[in-house]
């Protein structure tokens, strides 16, 4: 049998039966034995076990701080706190000594077990009054919990007089202890007794401070995540492009939802890149892992991309480069990375004049295309390829033809399998959502709110992206193009043929620059090319001249020697419009110029 006494102590009663040498019963022996002791070093180690178990289950700062003062409340106090350093909130470190003169205290958490909160006491959130800079604070705040009595407490904080602020009502014995770990005092704990008559004693102290101990690690484990986290989160948003860009190829908007609401950041990426001849590209890619390492290798894949895209690849050239990079940076990775890098992505060209769009996947789940009509449907011919760095497999490049109108839908696979983890279905969702949510007219961002609205019900398990694209054309009237023989003669015709579109287009001021550059483009491509030549305007924002031969060799400017006959025509180029520069296809190279109709 087990008693407890009113003050707190318990017994156990142990009755014993004698009997005579008949077995008959004679009598009771009783024996009572004082277990509080006992049974106290049971309650303590129930109580740390309870607090390894529920302390650091969260990455959050406040969070942590909460669960350790729910740890103390009730079972070893009636009132506790826990303030910290303001910079621990931020995840920066505090300085070495919190409190002592210092004003950027705050408090975290608090418990009662008496509810509700007694208002005089500080609130989380509230800043905390400097402590008094004492060696005693000094002491204490390295060294483990210290018994307090109402008078110690209140000349801690500089007061002379009982303060509700910092002593509870009826507050008799209180014990205080610091969050320190790994050389930073990240704050402080205080519990009180109101309720209870005996007062702390160093066996409640021990054990306070082997709680804070670990509570303090936990403390800063949060605080190294929040400043990864938000170091992350910066990276991200300043690497991620508009959420909205208008292109002479299509409208686009881009939309982002990290996991877990926020509390996890991930590679996820989308971009739009200009290319030259109106034509622009659409990238959608997912780094594997997630913190600020996948962060960065978002970064650093994003960058490629755009460089690559620059020199104007075919998408399956893009990302056979792309994939030798990211076997790099496996390679180069450290041992506890090497095997969490690597990634997937689409990559796509869209060209408003013949409405021609080029797609080639690296293990990335395929775009979803919904006609001007409304309809939505999966681009499964698209070959989904192997995922970047893997190495030594080939991607392939699928050609779609675009009505105008269209929208694109390129997405990240957390926005198909946060329901139920089944791609399969989730694309299906997608597809229906994707035909109910585009409409004519309707903004394409508020089209993307709409489709990804129901993984907001609830923080997402991985990062959702989402990518959509509505296509223009071109209208007919804004090219002319032209096919001439491989004869030195047609430089006449050519010259001639330009000067009379740019006055159908009344733009006469810039005759003579375009009759020179396609005279020097059209010359080298009869020098050095065989085959027919093509001559194509497009104007829009700018006039953009192009040639196009039959030859692969790439073009290089030079600067000639005065002596030389030949070997200006690039140079003249270069220094006659505002850019210029070359891509390649099946049969040949195209070479073009651009020249500003800003003016």
């Amino acid at each position: 049998m087990r008693a407890r006494h009113v003050q707190g102590r318990r017994f156990t009663l142990s009755a014993f039966r004698l009997e005579d040498g008949y077995g008959h019963p004679t009598g009771v022996v009783t024996l009572i034995t004082d277990a509080t002791k006992q049974y106290r070093s049971y309650d303590q180690l129930e109580l740390l076990q309870h607090a390894s178990a529920h302390i650091g289950r969260s990455l959050g700062v406040e969070q942590t701080a909460q669960d350790l003062v729910d740890t103390l409340v009730p079972a070893m106090g009636d009132v506790a706190w826990a303030n910290l350093a303001e910079a621990v909130f931020d995840g920066n470190e505090p300085p070495k000594l919190v409190g002592a003169g210092d004003p950027h205290l705050r408090r975290a958490a608090l418990a009662s077990a008496t509810e509700p909160w007694s208002t005089e006491l500080l609130q989380p959130g509230a800043a905390i009054p400097p402590y008094r800079d004492t060696p005693g604070l000094r002491r204490m705040q390295h060294g483990g919990a210290v018994l307090l009595s109402p008078a110690t407490a209140i000349t801690l904080v500089n007061s002379s007089e009982p303060d509700e602020r910092f002593v509870p009502k009826h507050g008799h014995s209180a014990m205080w202890a610091p969050l320190y770990a790994r050389g930073l005092v990240l704050g402080s704990v205080t519990v009180w007794r109101t309720e209870r008559t005996e007062p702390f004693d160093k066996q409640d102290a021990d054990l306070l401070t082997e709680i804070t101990s670990r509570a303090a690690l936990s403390v800063d484990n949060a605080r190294r995540y929040v400043r990864e986290h938000r170091a992350a989160v910066a990276l991200q948003q300043r690497l991620l492009p508009r959420a909205t860009t208008e292109t002479p190829a299509a409208d686009t908007a881009g939309l982002y939802l990290p996991a877990g609401g926020g509390a996890e950041i991930s590679g996820d990426w989308f971009d739009v890149i200009p290319l030259p001849s109106l034509r622009t590209a659409f990238v959608v890619g997912d780094v594997v892992g997630h913190g600020l390492h996948a962060t960065a290798t978002m970064g650093r894949l994003r960058t490629a991309v755009q460089t690559l895209a620059d020199l104007e690849l075919d998408p399956t050239e893009l990302l056979t480069h792309l994939d030798d990079l990211v076997t790099r940076l496996a390679a180069e990775a450290s041992p506890e990375h090497r095997d969490t890098v690597g990634a997937t992505c689409l990559y796509a060209t869209y060209d408003p004049i013949t409405g021609r769009c080029l797609l080639a996947s690296a293990g990335h789940p395929p775009p979803v295309l919904v006609q001007p009509d409304g309809t939505a449907q999966v681009v499964g011919e698209l070959s989904p390829g192997p995922p970047l760095g893997v190495g030594g497999m080939p991607f392939e490049t699928t050609a779609l033809d675009l009505a105008p109108g269209s929208v694109l839908a390129l997405y990240t696979d957390g926005l198909i399998q946060h329901v139920h983890h089944d791609p399969v279905a989730g694309l299906a969702r997608l597809t229906d959502r994707l035909t109910t949510s585009c409409r004519p007219g309707r903004p394409l961002e508020e089209t993307g709110r709409a489709v990804i609205a129901p993984a907001t019900d609830s923080p997402p398990h991985d990062d959702i992206t989402l990518l959509l694209a509505r296509t223009r054309a071109l209208p007919p009237e804004a090219t002319a193009e032209w096919d001439f023989a491989a004869d030195p003669a047609v430089v006449t015709d050519a010259r001639k043929a330009v000067a009379d579109q740019l006055a159908v287009w009344e733009l006469d001021d810039l005759a003579f620059t375009t009759e020179l550059v396609v005279s020097e483009l059209v010359t080298n491509a009869i020098r050095y090319a065989e085959g027919p030549v093509g001559v194509r305007l497009i104007r829009d924002e700018a006039l953009i001249c192009e040639v196009t031969d039959t030859s692969n060799t790439q073009p290089r400017p030079r600067r000639a020697r005065w002596s030389d006959e030949g070997g200006r025509g690039l140079f003249l180029v270069a220094q006659f419009t505002t850019r210029w520069g070359s891509r390649y296809g099946q049969a040949g190279k195209t070479i073009w110029a651009e020249q500003s109709l800003a003016s």
